[in-house]
């Protein structure tokens, strides 16, 4: 189930975004990237839907995909 990003608690997105960005093998490419510019950008993706929180009922848990991933699934 998508989940769109603006009807997530303030505090409850910027953990899930962090969370995110923390992760292993997250890449931001060749320049290494401040925690901060990690989560603006990622912020900045979710507002253009280019990425997507989705919550999995089976399992629980909340998780950001890409669109990409999320039209191959």
């Amino acid at each position: 189930m998508i989940i769109p990003h603006t009807e997530i608690a303030a505090d409850t997105l910027q953990a899930l975004i962090e969370e995110f960005v923390t992760r292993d093998g997250t890449d931001y490419g060749e320049q290494e990237l401040s925690a901060s510019q990690k989560i603006q950008r990622v912020m900045r993706q979710l507002e253009q839907k280019e990425i997507y929180i989705i919550y999995s009922e089976l399992h629980e848990t909340c998780t950001l995909i890409t669109k990409e991933t999320l039209s191959k699934g």
